[in-house]
C-alpha cells in the first residue's frame, strides 16, 4: 500500500471516529436548547460553539477538536538570492482527548495532529538562501500525520508521554519569542542545524517517550528519548522531508536522540501577585554514529585528511554529537492588561562535527501597546549563529574566496488580534549574512549573499 493511501485511510479513520463521537454522544445534546451565539467578532472561533455543542463534546466528553489556518506572504525587498515574493500556507488539524470524561481512565489523554501544507513554488528560505528559515510554518508541500501520542499521568509527579513526539511542543521554548514567525525563534538553529536532519521539530516529527516529573510546584524536569533520524529511513537520498513525505515513517534509525531539560516556574496562574518568569537549562545527545567533521575527511587507507585534500573520499565520521542550552523569559513590568517580557536563550555544541558551534537569541515583548489594543502583541528579537570554527577553517583551506562567518537576523513583528479568531501579523526581518556568509551561486562574480531584508503578513484563523 503507498503511503499516499495510508494516509487517506488514516484521515478517513480518524474523520469517521470523530464523527462516530459526535453522534454517539448527541443524545445528551438532543435535550438542550442551542444556545445564541455571540458576534461574528466575540467568537473564540470562527465558527463558534455549535451551538453549544463544541463546549459540550470538550466538557462532558473530554473531545476538543481544532481547525486552524495559516497564510502568508513574504517578499525579499533587498539582498538575498531571488528579490521576489513567495506565499506558504498550512492547515492545521487536530484532535485532544481526555480519557478520564470519555471512558473513565483517570489520568490518560490522546493527542494526534495532522497538517496540509502548500505555497507557491519556491518558498522564503530559498529566496533568502539563510540558515535561519524566515518562516515557521515552511516545510515541503503535503498532507502529513504530524504528532500522534498517548499521555498517562500517575501519582500527581509523574506523567509518560508515547508515540510520535515533537520536541519543540516542549523543549527550549520561550513564549515571548513565540510571537515571532522566524523558524529560529522556535526550534533554535543550534539544534536545527547540528542534531541529523533537523531533529523531532516541525515539520518532522519522530517515535519517542517523554516522561515528565514534577518535583514541586515550581520545578519540572523533562527527560524525552527519541528516533535519532526523524526521516525514519536509513537510506535516504534525498531530504528528509521527502523521504518521510506523509510522516508515517516510524522506523527506529539514527541510533537515539536524548534530551533533558530542568524547567523553573514562577507566577504562572492567573491569580499570581508576582511577576512570571520561566528558567530553563537542558541538553541533548545523540548516539547516531554519522556526524561528519567539518575540516577533515580520511583517504583511501582509512587515514585523516583534509577534506579540502584531493585524497580526501569523503568527510571523518564522528560517533555521537551534543549540545547544551538555557533560556531565560522574565515578564520585567505588568500593569492591567500590559505586559513588558525579556528572553534570553543560548547554547553551544562541539566545533567539529557541528556547522553551528554556537548560538544566542533574545528579545522583548510588549503585550497590549496601546490601550485600545490589549490583546495585540509587539516583539522584537535578535539570533545570532556563529559557524564552527572548523567549517571556516575548511573554507580556507580550500581556497575559497568567501569564508563562513556567522549569520545574524533581526526581527520586528506585530500581532493583531481583530477578533478571538483572527490575527493579522505584519512582520519585518533583516538578515545579516544569509547562510553565514556563503557564496551567492547567481553572483557570476562569486560574491557573498547580500544581507537581506524581508517584509510579510501572516493571517491566522482559528475556525
Amino acid at each position: 500500500m503507498s503511503a499516499d493511501s495510508k494516509l487517506r485511510r488514516l484521515i478517513a479513520a480518524l474523520a469517521a471516529a470523530t464523527a462516530l463521537t459526535t453522534v454517539a454522544t448527541g443524545g445528551a445534546f438532543a435535550k438542550d436548547k442551542p444556545k445564541a451565539e455571540p458576534s461574528i467578532w466575540e467568537r473564540e472561533t470562527l465558527t463558534g460553539d455549535w451551538g453549544g455543542r463544541r463546549t459540550a463534546l470538550k466538557e462532558n466528553n473530554g473531545i476538543e477538536i481544532t481547525l486552524i489556518y495559516i497564510s502568508e506572504v513574504l517578499g525579499v525587498m533587498s539582498g538575498g538570492i531571488n528579490r521576489t515574493r513567495s506565499y506558504e500556507g498550512r492547515l492545521e488539524f487536530s484532535v485532544d482527548t481526555d480519557l478520564q470524561k470519555l471512558i473513565g481512565l483517570a489520568g490518560a489523554k490522546t493527542h494526534f495532529k495532522l497538517y496540509q501544507i502548500h505555497d507557491g513554488g519556491r518558498n522564503a528560505a530559498a529566496n533568502v538562501g539563510s540558515i535561519a528559515d524566515p518562516s515557521n510554518i515552511d516545510a515541503l508541500s503535503t498532507t502529513r500525520l504530524f504528532t500522534a501520542w498517548y499521555e498517562q499521568s500517575f501519582a500527581d509527579r509523574f506523567s509518560l508521554r508515547v508515540g510520535q513526539l515533537a520536541a519543540d511542543d516542549e523543549f527550549i521554548t520561550s513564549p515571548t519569542a513565540g510571537g515571532l514567525i522566524n523558524g529560529t525563534f522556535g526550534w533554535a538553529g543550534l539544534l536545527a542545524s547540528d542534531i541529523t536532519n533537523g531533529g523531532p521539530a516541525y515539520p518532522l516529527a519522530a517515535p519517542g517517550a517523554r516522561l515528565a516529573t514534577t518535583i514541586n510546584d515550581n520545578l519540572t524536569l523533562l527527560t524525552a528519548v527519541f528516533a535519532g533520524n526523524p526521516a525514519g529511513r536509513s537510506n535516504c537520498t534525498v531530504t528528509a522531508q521527502e523521504c518521510n513525505e506523509h510522516g508515517l515513517n516510524f522506523g527506529l534509525v539514527g541510533g537515539a536522540l536524548w534530551m533533558s531539560e530542568l524547567q523553573y516556574a514562577v507566577n504562572q496562574g492567573k491569580g499570581a501577585v508576582g511577576l512570571p518568569a520561566v528558567y530553563k537549562v537542558g541538553g541533548w545527545y545523540s548516539t547516531n554514529d554519522r556526524f561528519a567533521d567539518q575540516r577533515f575527511g580520511v583517504d583511501a587507507a582509512g587515514g585523516r585528511v583534509l577534506l579540502s585534500d584531493p585524497a580526501s573520499t569523503g568527510a571523518y565520521n564522528h560517533k555521537g554529537n551534543w549540545g547544551l542550552y538555557g533560556v531565560i523569559d522574565q515578564t520585567v513590568l505588568q500593569a492591567s492588561e500590559r505586559a513588558l517580557s525579556l528572553f534570553l536563550r543560548g547554547g553551544f555544541s562541539p566545533s567539529d562535527r557541528n556547522a553551528i558551534s554556537y548560538y544566542v537569541d533574545g528579545g522583548v515583548g510588549l503585550k497590549g501597546p496601546f490601550s485600545s489594543r490589549p490583546n495585540d502583541t509587539l516583539t522584537f528579537g535578535v539570533a545570532y549563529a556563529k559557524v564552527s570554527k572548523d567549517a571556516a577553517a575548511a573554507d580556507i583551506d580550500a581556497g575559497n574566496a568567501v569564508v563562513r562567518s556567522e549569520e545574524v537576523v533581526f526581527e520586528l513583528s506585530y500581532a493583531a488580534q481583530l477578533a478571538p479568531w483572527w490575527t493579522l501579523q505584519p512582520d519585518l526581518q533583516y538578515i545579516v549574512h544569509p547562510g553565514g556568509n556563503v557564496a551567492n551561486a547567481n553572483d557570476p562574480n562569486g560574491a557573498a549573499i547580500k544581507n537581506a531584508f524581508i517584509a510579510g503578513l501572516r493571517s491566522t484563523i482559528k475556525f
